[in-house]
């Protein structure tokens, strides 16, 4: 397939091209030229910064519309929208100082605004920033982010949750594709590290109208770290060190750029040790290692751009069965334990047209899940293997309308190869149409769409009938209708309101449909339901935001009312000492949001203070309470900034994140205390001769509390999370 891309690439670069040039200067409001100034063309993954006088250049562009934004530290984003006709154009930015986080354009929704322009409340997080926090995986860095949590296996296997929502309510993606990796089970994490993503987009809510079945509840959208400038060649290293499970996380990352090509290429290689309770004791069997390859390449001319990339991830974790055994620091799994190989391939293509653009993504993800009981011989050995394709029309603008069409779908197979099934083998097919408009006008936008979805789902029989492992023949098709309705309007300069309505879906996922056995971790016996309907779901999200110099406030507030909901519910009967639970449907409705605060004091310009709060409550129809929902909790982070010749782009922070006791529980599950954790963080960048350092102390739990996770899973053997754990970490170019 390399080969077959290279000579497309070849070919490609051969065709005679415009060469389009656009250059211009970025001054700030007393007309002062800004260095460093981050220029960037989204489409074509293509970039520059501003020299000593303010002045960029971006070469070999197509003739076509594209957004230019221009992006630095302490000012206010801008991007305009340039029609580009002349071989030379010129585009000169002014930024305004803004003292609060920069405006980022959002990627995840449909037509790429600036989060101020954008209709859809989406949250954008940086993974540096997430980074800075101490974090020891990529998931426990979102649960900073207000309405995410994980359902957690210790501090290996973390399954993100939106809202009281997770598993194949919450759909993944990275590099431009959905993630598929047997995303039903709760001991089945992302399979994805932080090194080399950029950032993470986060929409709370049903997003089927743009990604199809599984995003009922939300989008995790993963943002790959950018290709070098053009002409430049750059070099990184990062390590980390953990004390609580002597961890070590290592990174190298190499990328260079030209005109026309672009490549990249990423290794790390994380290890750690079983993490260690407040009483001393280490959870036997919690250790993981982690190896993770991200490479990709680029070409883009005056007609095109393309972007393949390809990112191997490999877990060998730990599962954790008897708490308090074996004392041990090594980091070698023992039995039992789980093997995960990802290999993620990806090819995202723009073709660019006068006044249009066409977007085709395509994707390739295999994931092999091995689980090893007592040897080496897996008992459970599955592959997941899936295609999936996104193509995407931008029709031409018309007045004040933006309109976007697009065909969407995926081919997927799952096999055993092991002596257990979990589920049987299955051929899963998905094939989606929609359409979606923008229309602006004054300090008001309206957005909508609709959209139409089959799934079909055909798995084999397998076992003896009334056996336990034993699978019936399967053949379901599953159609939906969805439409999404959002309004935005600028009350005043400061004073920002948005309004959207969307509805979702879920087809029952395999395990839903055909369990017939005991599942790994749930001690219970689970006995699927062929009859089970489409979930679906209307969600009303209502979001205000008020901006000033010194002071930021939003809250948001939604309610979810969602048909058919899929849950477990006990039998009152047993096979082989275990409970039954059959799968069964109801109406369920969930609701609650998030507020928070952002001050910034004048003249005390080095002094931050954020503070947010979060609250969900599930219900079935009946009044009785959902599983697995989130406590509710207050964040609160006092942060310094400073900048003095010892350290520059100083900070220093003081978080305290408060979690509430957690009553409002389903039948089976039980009340969680409440507990408060102080966290503390330094760093800031120190220049040795041409070198730029960037380092960071952080210390997380620093006065060793104890306390079990509501959404732990190993909360049932009455196992404590992690006690206090520091971090330390440097990033340099080489």
């Amino acid at each position: 397939m390399k080969i077959y891309i290279s000579i497309l690439f070849i070919g490609l670069s051969l065709i005679s091209q415009a060469q389009n040039k656009i250059s211009g200067i970025v001054t700030n409001s007393q007309n002062e030229p800004i260095m460093g100034v981050e220029i960037y063309a989204e489409d074509l993954n293509k970039g520059t910064s501003t020299n000593e006088e303010g002045y960029y250049e971006l070469t070999n562009l197509p003739t076509t519309k594209i957004k230019l934004t221009a992006a630095f530290i302490g000012y206010q984003t801008e991007t305009k929208l340039i029609t580009i006709q002349n071989n030379e154009t010129e585009i000169n930015f002014v930024l305004e100082e803004a003292v609060f986080k920069m405006d980022e354009i959002i990627i995840s929704t449909a037509f790429n605004k600036l989060q101020s322009q954008n209709v859809m409340k989406v949250d954008h997080e940086s993974i540096s920033s997430l980074q800075k926090k101490g974090v020891a995986t990529l998931i426990e860095g979102l649960t900073t982010i207000p309405g995410v949590s994980q359902i957690s296996t210790g501090v290996s296997i973390g399954k993100p949750m939106i809202r009281g929502l997770s598993g194949n309510r919450v759909l993944v993606y990275s590099q431009g594709v959905r993630i598929e990796n047997q995303q039903f089970g709760d001991e089945h994490g992302l399979g994805l590290n932080d090194a080399g993503i950029e950032s993470v987009e986060v929409i709370k809510g049903p997003a089927s109208l743009l990604y199809g079945s599984d995003a009922l509840g939300g989008v995790l959208y993963f943002i790959p770290e950018k290709f070098a400038e053009a002409n430049s060649i750059k070099t990184d290293f990062t390590q980390k060190l953990f004390s609580n499970t002597l961890g070590s996380n290592s990174s190298i990352g190499v990328k260079t750029s030209s005109n026309n090509w672009k490549f990249l290429v990423r290794g790390t290689y994380n290890t750690q040790s079983d993490y260690k309770i407040p009483n001393g004791d280490r959870i036997t069997n919690t250790r993981f290692n982690e190896t993770d390859f991200k490479t990709g390449i680029g070409y883009q001319n005056s007609k095109f751009s393309s972007v393949v990339r390809y990112n191997f991830n490999k877990l060998d974790i730990g599962i954790p069965e008897d708490g308090v055994s074996e004392q041990t620091t090594s980091k070698k799994t023992i039995f039992p334990k789980q093997e995960v190989n990802n290999h993620l391939l990806s090819l995202n293509n723009i073709f660019f047209f006068e006044n249009s653009k066409v977007a085709v993504d395509l994707g390739y993800i295999s994931n092999e899940r091995s689980e090893f009981e007592d040897s080496n011989e897996a008992a459970l050995h599955m592959k997941l293997n899936t295609l999936n394709y996104n193509t995407k029309y931008t029709l031409p603008k018309l007045g004040n309308i933006e309109t976007i069409v697009g065909l969407q779908g995926m081919h997927q197979t799952n096999d055993n190869y092991g002596e257990e099934y979990l589920i049987p083998n299955a051929i899963t097919n998905d094939i989606g149409l929609y359409g979606t408009a923008n229309y602006e006008w004054e300090m008001n936008v309206l957005q909508a769409g609709i959209r139409f979805d089959n799934r079909n789902i055909s798995s084999e029989e397998n076992g003896i009938f009334g056996e336990e492992g034993y699978f019936e023949k399967l053949n379901k098709s599953y159609n939906s209708f969805n439409a999404s309705l959002g309004y935005k309007s600028s009350l005043s300069d400061r004073l920002l309101l948005r309004v959207n309505v969307a509805s979702g879906f879920r087809a029952p996922n395999l395990a839903e449909l055909t369990s017939n056995g005991v599942h790994e971790g749930t001690n219970r016996y689970e006995i699927g339901n062929s009859d089970l309907k489409t979930e679906q779901n209307v969600q009303t999200d209502v979001n205000f935001e008020y901006n000033s110099k010194h002071f930021e406030f939003f809250i948001n507030g939604f309610y979810n009312h969602i048909n058919n909901y899929i849950y477990t519910s006990p039998s009152g009967t047993q096979i082989e000492d275990n409970a039954v639970f059959n799968y069964v449907q109801n109406e369920a409705k969930l609701y609650g949001g998030e507020m928070g605060i952002h001050l910034h004091p004048h003249p005390l310009d080095w002094l931050h203070f954020e503070s947010n709060f979060e609250t969900v409550t599930g219900k079935k129809q009946n009044g009785d309470y959902l599983p697995l929902i989130p406590a509710n909790n207050w964040n609160n982070t006092i942060r310094l900034e400073f900048d003095n010749k010892w350290l520059a782009e100083g900070f220093a922070s003081l978080n305290v994140s408060s979690t509430f006791n957690q009553n409002n529980v389903s039948g089976f599950e039980t009340a969680s205390n409440g507990y408060t954790l102080v966290n503390i963080g330094i760093g800031g960048k120190i220049q040795i001769n041409k070198t730029t350092f960037d380092i960071s102390l952080n210390g997380n739990n620093i006065f060793d509390k104890s306390y079990i996770s509501h959404l732990s899973r190993l909360k049932v053997d009455e196992i404590n999370n992690i006690g206090s754990n520091f971090s330390a970490s440097i990033k340099f170019n080489i």
